[in-house]
């Protein structure tokens, strides 16, 4: 198949995304209990940007000519992978479905995807709609299933050539190790966090406020992004945390197909017990519960919006990632402490910093050790931007001209020739 016509099949895919766009957002919030608005103008316009995006990459992956030593004359070549496995999450499940199609497709590899178990039913729908924009029988294939089962045959499968996968920090590890005792394939993995924000003095307080809140809360803090640590100056530091209260008993919970409503469910009872378990341990440990701690209602998996104060490093909320509607925010002195302390974690995803000092901003975004950071606003994301982590966050990037590096290979010909011409 010619480069331009698979430019010409995402295409068409982004054209069917955007005219089944009710339908797709309606799955989402029904699976996944995600807030129908968010679904509808954030999760389905990144997958329609993001399949448009690499369609027009689709004929401009080319390699290099090399002026090498000697009566010879050198190419590369960008070659398909071959076949790509990958295994979505289920917080943002279409969108994450485009992240990882749209750039396998563009650079020609041939696809088996498997869907979190949670919430299949977009894939399910994306897979039809391959099939009517005209992609070959076998170029996309569908596969739901639980982990230890369909995702371990995945790993697993001599016939795979690489697995790109988002989810949890385990699971990685294990997906790691299978490829490790196969035949290792080439990884993509983009897992947890514990992103911190900073908030300095001199920053616009009413700004970092709404800012920290929709960074942590969105998605009902479902989200590798969140910001999750936040730490904030001593001097504003108690009338950081007033606003930050005030705007977290502002949310309405409730049906996420309601209008006004901008809180749902959590996804299912593991993870809502997870996070009622966390909250626990941050007020055994010690730290304030400024609002918020429990269950909400009689029905469904509902989780009140959690504000802690006075949280220390060393609690289990500000170590491990919560993945539900809590907010820890901690108090800092310095700019050497925060930096230190922000970067004290074994995860390095994303980061936050909020300061009307362009100097300061430029400092303190060098040293944090995050694969992003986000200066006076965040969450900011693009998919012209790559996306991806440090450390135990993962390996590789998603998105931008940087994921096309992880859907080829680079093969080299040399060619001998009788007498250069330069």
């Amino acid at each position: 198949m010619d480069a331009s016509l698979r430019g010409t099949l995402l295409n068409r895919l982004a054209d069917l995304v955007e005219r089944d766009i009710l339908r797709l957002a309606t799955l989402e919030s029904l699976d996944s209990g995600k807030i129908f608005l968010m679904a509808y103008f954030v999760d389905l316009q990144a997958t329609i940007k993001t399949l448009r995006y690499y369609a027009g990459w689709a004929d401009k992956i080319h390699g290099k000519t090399i002026p090498v030593d000697g009566d010879y004359f050198t190419y590369t070549k960008h070659e398909p992978i071959g076949v790509c496995g990958q295994i979505i999450p289920w917080n943002f499940p279409v969108m994450m479905f485009a992240w990882k199609i749209a750039p396998a497709l563009c650079c020609g590899n041939t696809v088996v995807i498997k869907p979190a178990e949670q919430t299949p039913l977009t894939a399910l729908h994306m897979a039809a709609l391959i099939k009517e924009a005209g992609f070959p029988p076998g170029v996309v294939n569908v596969v739901p299933g639980y982990g230890p089962t369909a995702g371990n045959a995945i790993a697993h499968h001599m016939d795979v050539d690489k697995i790109a996968f988002t989810g949890s920090t385990a699971v990685g590890k294990l997906i790691q190790k299978a490829a490790g005792e196969t035949n290792l394939k080439r990884i993509t993995l983009e897992l947890g966090g514990k992103n911190p924000i900073i908030v300095f003095a001199d920053c616009d307080l009413d700004y970092a406020v709404e800012q920290a809140h929709s960074g942590l809360f969105f998605n009902q803090g479902q989200c590798c992004l969140a910001g999750s640590r936040v730490f904030v100056e001593e001097p504003i530091y108690t009338e950081f945390v007033h606003r930050s209260v005030e705007k977290a008993r502002s949310k309405v919970l409730g049906n996420p197909l309601v209008l006004g409503v901008d809180q749902g469910p959590q996804i299912d009872q593991k993870q809502f017990d997870k996070i009622l378990e966390l909250i626990e341990s941050g007020k055994r440990e010690g730290a304030t519960l400024e609002c918020g701690g429990a269950a909400w209602g009689q029905e469904g998996l509902f989780i009140q919006p959690t504000v802690f104060s006075n949280v220390t490093d060393d609690m289990r909320i500000a170590t491990e990632e919560i993945f539900g509607p809590v907010q820890q925010i901690l108090c800092f002195r310095s700019v050497q402490e925060v930096t230190q302390r922000a970067n004290a974690t074994h995860y390095g995803l994303a980061a936050g910093v909020f300061t009307n000092n362009i100097a300061k901003a430029l400092s303190v975004s060098s040293a944090l050790q995050a694969g992003m950071v986000w200066v006076n606003c965040y969450n900011a994301m693009s998919c012209q931007c790559p996306f991806g982590g440090f450390k135990m966050s993962g390996n590789g990037r998603e998105l931008g001209e940087y994921a096309l590096q992880e859907y080829t290979e680079i093969k080299a010909v040399t060619i001998k020739i009788s007498q250069k011409n330069s």
